[in-house]
């Protein structure tokens, strides 16, 4: 499994209304997420506007090519859309910048067991 965080960004005076709206994912959504490999997924949000992902899943670019194929991700990124300061003609789920993890703390503590 890999770990991925993600960052992007939404309109900070709509924070109230996006954070509603994370608070009551279709049912649809939430199974849709699970079933194409999204696990142990969060989203963070500082009040300044930038929303930070992380999720657990095989592969990424899978996942994400899965979600991409369910009519419920068109119809979620449409609704979010104008949450986003990306602009109309990009979708909030392509505005996503991967980060490069640079530190874990498991990862390590295991590598220090095996070596020794």
């Amino acid at each position: 499994m890999t770990r991925i965080c993600f960052t992007t960004r939404i309109d900070p005076a709509r924070a109230d209304e996006y954070k509603a709206a994370h608070a009551a994912v279709w049912p649809e959504m939430l199974a849709a997420l699970k079933s194409t490999g999204w696990n142990d997924y969060s989203l963070f949000l500082r009040p300044d506007g930038l929303l930070v992902g992380y999720l657990i899943c095989e592969d990424f670019p899978a996942a994400q090519r899965a979600m991409e194929l369910q009519e419920v991700n068109a119809r979620w990124q449409a609704a979010m859309g104008d949450f986003f300061l990306a602009g109309d003609d990009v979708r909030p789920d392509e505005t996503f910048v991967v980060l490069e993890e640079v530190f874990h703390l498991e990862d390590q503590i295991a590598a220090t067991e095996t070596a020794g």
